[in-house]
């Protein structure tokens, strides 16, 4: 049956994801997360995103699969400031299949990982993501974020060669 024909009790299952999932969800992160998504290297998929996440905070990696098939993931982790008493979740990437996006998965994840950040104590959640991605500000926003804040990114290119300024002389 089509995911976009189920009835509640045949939506996609979220689950802690397993280190099998690992390849799948790379895959479907690829698929999302292009080039044409993410044009700076601020932020860049790849196995070592998840890696990394899947090692330290294992319970906050989750996916959402029917039928033996992986349609989405979540991969979020926590920080603690120091003098702080305050913990943040941090939803690190929020990737759906793009022909299931729009069709509940994305929010189960989000509810999920939501619920998993709560048990372990964290009062903020945070985001990040492209000013110019809509569909994600969108979606955020829908679930009650707020408080935007512009993100300054900047780059320095070493292959060329700068001039220093000269610098007058009082």
């Amino acid at each position: 049956m089509p995911l976009n024909d189920q009835h509640e009790e045949e939506a996609p299952r979220i689950r802690q994801m397993i280190i099998e999932d690992l390849p799948e969800v790379f895959h479907i992160g690829e698929e999302v997360f292009t080039a044409e998504y993410s044009q700076s290297l601020y932020r860049t998929w790849d196995e070592y995103e998840i890696t990394t996440l899947f090692n330290s905070d294992n319970e906050l990696c989750i996916v959402a699969e029917h039928e033996d098939r992986i349609l989405g993931f979540a991969l979020g982790t926590t920080v603690k400031k120091h003098h702080s008493p305050w913990k943040y979740g941090y939803l690190v990437w929020l990737g759906v299949r793009r022909e299931l996006q729009k069709m509940q998965v994305g929010a189960r994840l989000f509810k999920e990982l939501k619920r998993r950040f709560k048990e372990q104590g964290v009062r903020m959640i945070i985001i990040d993501t492209s000013a110019d991605n809509e569909p994600a500000i969108r979606f955020f926003k829908k679930h009650g974020f707020d408080n935007v804040q512009e993100h300054l990114y900047m780059t320095l290119n070493l292959s060329k060669r700068h001039k220093k300024k000269a610098v007058k002389k009082p």
